[in-house]
């Protein structure tokens, strides 16, 4: 048996970053190559969910037509289509959302304004 080491009773860490200013908020930066934590974003979970259970919805014939549905949930059926249409995401881009592993360019604005259907352009729209 050998005799370890004794273990210290404080321990520093130093870890650089900076604060930044985002959208009014603070936030920490870390360095290039530093692991990102994780960024969930709750109001993209919250669209996702939505558009997949309106299409739902709209494919089991619960509801006719988009208008009817948005005129049931209340809402706007051209915000409606904007929504629905998050389903033609490449399932990578859904899961990496679902992950919190989306940069920071993905918001719910971003991703509801036109893109392409074909998934492979989807990853190179700049």
């Amino acid at each position: 048996m050998t005799r370890e080491a004794p273990i210290p009773e404080t321990v520093t860490l130093h870890v650089p970053f900076r604060i930044v200013k985002r959208s009014g908020r603070k936030e920490m930066q870390l360095p290039e190559g530093a692991a990102q934590p994780r960024r969930t974003d709750n109001t993209l979970i919250k669209a996702l969910a939505r558009a997949f259970r309106w299409k739902s919805m709209l494919e089991s014939g619960e509801f006719a037509t988009i208008a009817e549905l948005a005129a049931r949930e209340g809402i706007a059926p051209s915000y409606m289509t904007r929504v629905l249409r998050l389903t033609l995401l490449a399932p990578d881009i859904i899961e990496g959302i679902l992950d919190g592993k989306q940069g920071p360019e993905v918001t719910l604005a971003r991703v509801l304004e036109p893109f392409p259907v074909e998934w492979k352009r989807q990853f190179t729209r700049g």
